[in-house]
């Protein structure tokens, strides 16, 4: 037996069984309802509070990551939808027709963001055919981050079932 082996052995490389699936996971989710449309969600929270140097802050920051991202989906947005398109149907048929439980995880993981990307750029076309003041923009950046949280109290749920689901079929001895 060598070395290789005996690591494999003693690490579980299965997605849904792995510890590390389920910290990337929650850092995922974790990361993405707090950097809604690219803008930290604190520094919402600050302009609202304090004002001043901080809320110009927050109009500047959203301005440009709204100008951002608008200006790269007008540019490119078909050919990213094409890659967007191939990569999520070759993992999907990957993980779920032939059974590549890597192939299932990633697609967990990445399919979800899909949706959360259309969230963004509505708001975002939102916010930029509007004036931009403060409650506007945190009214809008709120509204956003709900609707990220709830896709992604959906995707663990999904995410959690069917990892349950694999573990439990193919069972603790292979």
């Amino acid at each position: 037996m060598d070395w290789y082996t005996s690591i494999f052995e003693l690490i579980d490389m299965r997605s849904f069984s792995n510890l590390w699936f389920w910290i990337v996971l929650a850092v995922v989710w974790s990361s993405t309802s707090h950097w809604v449309m690219g803008v930290p969600y604190d520094l919402v929270i600050r302009a609202r509070r304090v004002g001043g140097q901080a809320e110009a802050d927050l109009l500047d920051i959203v301005r440009i990551q709204t100008n951002r991202m608008l200006n790269i989906v007008d540019m490119s947005g078909t050919l990213l939808l094409a890659i967007v398109c191939f990569v999520s149907t070759g993992l999907g048929t990957l993980g779920f027709f032939y059974g590549v439980e890597f192939a299932q995880a990633v697609f967990l993981l990445a399919f979800p963001m899909t949706f959360v990307t259309l969230v963004n750029i509505s708001h975002a076309r939102r916010l930029r055919q509007e004036e931009l003041t403060l409650e506007r923009v945190a009214k809008t950046l709120s509204r956003c981050r709900l609707y990220t949280q709830i896709i992604g109290m959906i995707s663990v749920l999904v995410t959690a079932l069917w990892g349950m689901y694999q573990n439990i079929s193919i069972g603790v001895l292979g």
